[in-house]
């Protein structure tokens, strides 16, 4: 059976000696009975939640009843317990215990990652359910069919491109495995099919416009002198010394562990500030030196935003009120980095040359770092270190304006 003859709405599609094949649709008593005698997460759901098992420490800690089945995971509600094995006596210490391990698996990815892991699953499950196919078990021939249709979809449907289809694979990746599965990328039905999709429709990374030094000073200058105004000049200007990511900006406090959700802590000293920040790799350390005056300073715009909002405890970054008058409690959002930066972008009249839209979408919250890496005339090795890269060939592609013909071998081949 060739490729494109293969059926769509088949329940199983598995292979045979002869290639592709589409057996007989199991009745649901049959696959019930299927299900059953594979290893899998006791909690299933069509509504794909993030399930985070214990098998190791309670091998059904996750079980859960068909009431709680209703709301994800991830996000229990009020009173909600975690059941404990069947054969295990309830106690109040062992419940506690149950849920403060779920609360530390939950933190063992980021947020964003959870929730991108968490779309992907519900994506998968929802084209599943318009074909006819059941995502538990894993089929890696159902995979490569609904890769294909990523990259080549039917309709008005967009398609993908290749990087987002593999981090739709890394997610689902992850969720087959918290249900007890493993998802082999290696295999033929998925590994060809994705080896085709990268040689017909691969194209070159679209990186971020790199904000230059002359650039985050117009954009400063856009800003008022209100205490909004204080708290955007020292995001914009910290961000940038720091090559720092949007949300290792507003995830600083003013001191060691303020708050339970901090990612760093500030200390500013006479020389200048050292962030310790928690990245994908452990703690690190940045150290942000003052500037050459005092307009353009990041340690000078952080100091007066502090002073004049009254910051000496928790997130430094916090909302103001209405009137602008008065910062409150509430940390911001690292979205409100990537919106103050194609705000400032377009009222400095940054690439005034291309229309709004197109200019809009150059800039984002990366542009800060890539800004930072193209302007610093430092050896390679500071840049890697500031901005906590594993390797220098990462750093230079944050380098927007490297010197790419330092060394002529046109010339030096006698051309």
């Amino acid at each position: 059976m060739k490729w494109q003859d293969i059926p769509l709405r088949s329940q199983d599609i598995r292979q045979s000696s002869g290639g592709w094949t589409a057996p007989t649709m199991k009745s649901p008593a049959a696959l019930n009975t299927d299900n059953k005698r594979k290893t899998a997460a006791p909690y299933r759901s069509q509504s794909c939640p993030i399930i985070l098992p214990y098998r190791i420490f309670f091998p059904s800690v996750l079980h859960m009843t068909k009431s709680s089945a209703k709301s994800p995971p991830n996000r229990p509600e009020p009173g909600q317990k975690t059941a404990l094995p069947s054969h295990v006596a309830g106690s109040g210490n062992l419940d506690r215990l149950a849920d403060t391990a779920r609360e530390y698996a939950r933190n063992a990815t980021a947020q964003n990652t959870n929730a991108a892991y968490k779309a992907d699953w519900a994506h998968f499950g929802r084209w599943c359910r318009m074909r006819g196919a059941d995502p538990l078990p894993v089929s890696p021939e159902l995979i490569g069919l609904y890769i294909a249709d990523l990259a080549a979809p039917q309709g008005k449907t967009p398609a993908l491109s290749v990087s987002t289809i593999e981090r739709r694979l890394s997610g689902l990746g992850w969720q087959y495995r918290q249900r007890g599965f493993t998802l082999d990328r290696k295999d033929r039905h998925i590994a060809t099919v994705l080896a085709g999709i990268r040689r017909k429709h691969a194209r070159p990374p679209l990186q971020k416009e790199a904000i230059l030094p002359e650039d985050i000073l117009s954009m400063v200058a856009t800003l008022p002198f209100d205490l909004r105004g204080l708290r955007d000049r020292a995001m914009l200007l910290l961000g940038y010394a720091g090559g720092l990511r949007r949300s290792e900006i507003v995830c600083l406090d003013a001191g060691r562990e303020d708050t339970p959700d901090s990612g760093g802590w500030i200390e500013i000293l006479q020389p200048g500030a050292v962030l310790t920040l928690r990245g994908k790799t452990g703690w690190r350390e940045i150290e942000i030196g003052r500037g050459s005056r005092s307009q353009s300073c990041p340690v000078h715009a952080l100091e007066q935003w502090l002073h004049f909002a009254r910051i000496d405890f928790g997130p430094i970054f916090v909302r103001t009120s209405r009137d602008g008058k008065r910062a409150l409690e509430t940390r911001l959002n690292d979205r409100h980095v990537a919106r103050l930066i194609k705000q400032t972008v377009l009222a400095a009249g940054i690439r005034s040359d291309l229309p709004e839209t197109e200019r809009l979408a150059l800039f984002s919250g990366h542009s800060l770092r890539a800004g930072l890496a193209t302007s610093a005339e430092v050896d390679e090795r500071y840049v890697q270190k500031h901005l906590g890269h594993a390797s220098v060939e990462m750093t230079r592609r944050y380098q927007r304006r490297r010197d790419r013909f330092r060394v002529n071998l046109t010339r030096a081949a006698g051309l």
